[in-house]
């Protein structure tokens, strides 16, 4: 695939004669004004941008500021009739990454652009470098490129590092405590603790042992002293799971621990026990709902959201069914030894067409079910679970009880054939674009995903064909 340049410059001629001579080697955007070079860059994925000074009564510095800021930005190069050393600088504290003057020189240019292109990617080389470590240390276990995973993505790494509380909340099975780890792991104490505890899983009494820890004789059976979850996670950080089913006297000594003086008492205990724990709290219940039906205490509330970060269910996120199924059957194929690349046609299209109630969860058993019950070289669609094989079900009283964050699309069978993931992927991304009549907005939309990762993947699915 040829590099993508823009060419922003006034002067039709100048334009026009740069994309001829530049077209054999580079596919060229061309734009008369600063409105239309922002519409190419927001709608494709550009490598270098050369850009005029002077853009009509336009300042081309404000282009490459709006260049720069995007999540993808191109490597700048400004063309100036003024070449002065000032106007150098001034370019390059804009973030150019060089300068030519006017007339312009076309060996010159493709030199420039030549040595810009090496100069992305170094930088992608690095970043790739940095999402590696970033994965290996953080996010490892949380997959998607759909849009609502990158806010999610984006919300991990920016409340990390800090020391405040989050709220996760997500229905069951979409990943909360995968993003409670990630929190921990790109925090300041990734090498203490992280303590889980599954308040819907115990007793009132239990949960307020587990978490507080009680003394020899607190009650029938407390026969020695027992340290707490909070106390074991000093330094480190303490995930609650469910929070939203223990009760009102619970609520309060957590508060009292989320206050100024971070202490609790053990149960049976007088003496005040400071802790430094970090606080993240999940939930698949709405608890602005529950406070507001008196189920749960407002103070804690507000106390344990000051952070909220919402996981989608996957039948908003579909278009990263195809990335889910390939590394979960990567990993159940390794850990069964059973050389499995891909799925049959009908397979993976019920699979799309699936709405998952259980979230990832539920995708993740369907595929080692699949994998542990797979004879041949690929997954069938018999191998899958019984509901899979159904075909779509009415999913009326299933709405998620937090926001909807994507659109859902809508997949039907087709017939067998061999198909792997790659084809996959290829069948979701192409029916979208077919049903919106090639509209790669909407068709990014439908699919979750942001219009630039649809180029990016379209881009993809071209070299690899």
């Amino acid at each position: 695939m040829q590099p993508t340049i823009l060419i922003v410059d006034d002067e039709k001629h100048t334009r026009e004669g740069l994309r001829s001579s530049l077209e054999d080697s580079f596919d060229v955007y061309i734009a008369a004004d600063i409105q239309s070079a922002l519409n190419v860059l927001e709608a494709d994925s550009v490598d270098v941008m050369v850009t005029d000074l002077r853009i009509g009564g336009e300042d081309g510095m404000q282009l490459i500021d709006r260049a720069l800021a995007l999540p993808n930005p191109p490597v700048c190069i400004m063309m100036t009739a003024y070449g002065s050393v000032d106007t150098a600088v001034e370019a390059m504290k804009h973030g150019a990454y060089d300068f030519i003057t006017k007339p312009l020189h076309l060996d010159r240019l493709e030199i420039l652009i030549t040595r810009a292109l090496r100069s992305r990617e170094a930088e992608k080389e690095n970043r790739e470098l940095r999402q590696q470590v970033e994965q290996r240390f953080g996010l490892e276990s949380l997959i998607g490129n759909s849009s609502v995973m990158s806010e999610v993505f984006d919300a991990v790494r920016q409340v990390a590092p800090s020391r405040a509380t989050v709220l996760i909340q997500g229905e069951s099975g979409t990943g909360k405590e995968l993003v409670a780890h990630a929190i921990h792991n790109l925090s300041g104490r990734p090498k203490q603790k992280f303590v889980a505890v599954h308040c819907a899983a115990l007793s009132p009494q239990l949960l307020e042992s587990e978490l507080f820890g009680h003394e020899r004789g607190a009650f029938t059976g407390a026969v020695e002293r027992r340290i707490g979850r909070f106390e074991q996670a000093t330094g480190g950080t303490l995930f609650l799971d469910e929070i939203g089913e223990i009760d009102f006297n619970i609520q309060v000594k957590i508060l009292r621990v989320l206050g100024e003086d971070r202490s609790f008492e053990r149960v049976g205990g007088n003496n005040p026990i400071k802790v430094d724990v970090r606080l993240v709290a999940a939930t698949n219940k709405s608890l602005e709902k529950m406070v507001a039906e008196g189920k749960f205490r407002d103070d804690l509330f507000y106390r344990l959201n000051v952070v909220q970060i919402t996981i989608p269910p996957l039948r908003d996120r579909k278009g990263d069914i195809p990335l889910l199924m390939n590394a979960f059957l990567k990993q159940f194929a390794k850990d069964n030894g059973k050389p499995l690349r891909e799925l049959t046609s009908d397979a993976a299209d019920a699979i799309l067409a699936y709405d998952w109630p259980g979230n990832v969860r539920e995708l993740r058993t369907a595929i080692e079910h699949g994998v542990v019950m797979a004879t041949g070289a690929r997954i069938g669609l018999r191998d899958l679970p019984l509901m899979l094989r159904r075909g779509p079900q009415p999913t009326a009283g299933t709405a998620s009880a937090f926001p909807p964050t994507g659109i859902q699309p809508a997949i039907s069978a087709s017939p067998a054939s061999h198909l792997n993931l790659h084809e996959s992927e290829h069948r979701l991304i192409m029916r979208a674009l077919d049903e919106n009549h090639g509209n790669r907005t909407a068709a990014a939309q439908q699919l979750g995903i942001s219009r630039r990762t649809l180029h990016r993947r379209l881009n993809e699915l071209k070299a690899n064909p």
